[in-house]
């Protein structure tokens, strides 16, 4: 597997440059696996593909504040990114017979590697909640989402190390549809910061996944177009 340590400077890039990977994999072939990490310079928010804008987003609140809004191009529901979250992006192949065929199974796999990797770090135990959350003591920790291809999948999520939940309050609304095991906590009650280093988060990922080479070929060309003309436009970010 391939390794990208890449911060790009703005949020639509970012997003663009996962979707931009997962493209490359599939139409191009020679790129195979790839762990993308990241760590945000500015707040904004991220909606799940299919989340309506009026119902889990405090807009007047994010425009009033200078708070971008925008919309990803997996499925989950929608978060707060900014400084305190770490991020990474799995471009895996899907063979024709592995734990990666179905999303149920995609969400197990790549989840339950994470859930290891992470009790070690911490030396606590992590368990899996929901259909896509990392979490510590009934308090969510990482959140994951994934979109597929027929060759390769895009898996990838956010541990929450020190983000602002008080921020998190005020830019986004209660979920139109939440995990059973949040018990309709507010976000500020539901959410953990691990407060680790996102150095070791890094390491603890890299091992975990095996990623040895570097990634050599950036699509910077598809990663431009891409924040231009889709994450860039409110004609995709405030469809719904």
């Amino acid at each position: 597997m391939k390794y990208c340590d890449l911060t790009l400077s703005t949020p639509a890039e970012n997003l663009a440059c996962d979707e931009a990977l997962l493209q490359l994999a599939e139409e191009d072939g020679t790129t195979g696996e790839v762990l993308r990490v990241w760590e945000p310079m500015q707040y904004f928010v991220v909606m799940g593909y299919a989340n309506r804008v009026a119902t889990e987003v405090n807009l007047a609140f994010c425009q009033d504040n200078g708070v971008p809004v925008l919309r990803r191009c997996t499925g989950g529901g929608t978060v707060l990114q900014g400084p305190g979250c770490f991020n990474y992006a799995l471009i895996l192949r899907i063979h024709e017979s592995d734990p990666l065929q179905s999303i149920s199974a995609t969400n197990g796999f790549i989840l339950k590697r994470h859930q290891v990797a992470l009790s070690e770090l911490l030396q606590a135990p992590i368990d899996m909640q929901g259909h896509t959350d990392l979490a510590i003591g009934g308090l969510k920790v990482s959140g994951n989402s994934q979109r597929r291809k027929r060759k390769f999948l895009l898996f990838h999520g956010s541990f929450l190390l020190h983000l602002d939940t008080s921020l998190v309050e005020k830019a986004l609304r209660m979920p139109s549809k939440e995990p059973e095991y949040r018990l309709g906590r507010s976000h500020s009650d539901f959410m953990l910061n691990i407060k680790a280093p996102s150095s070791r988060i890094k390491q603890a990922l890299v091992k975990c996944w095996g990623a040895k080479e570097l990634l050599a070929r950036i699509p910077i060309e598809q990663i431009s177009a891409l924040a231009r003309d889709k994450y860039g436009r409110d004609d995709w970010n405030l469809r719904f």
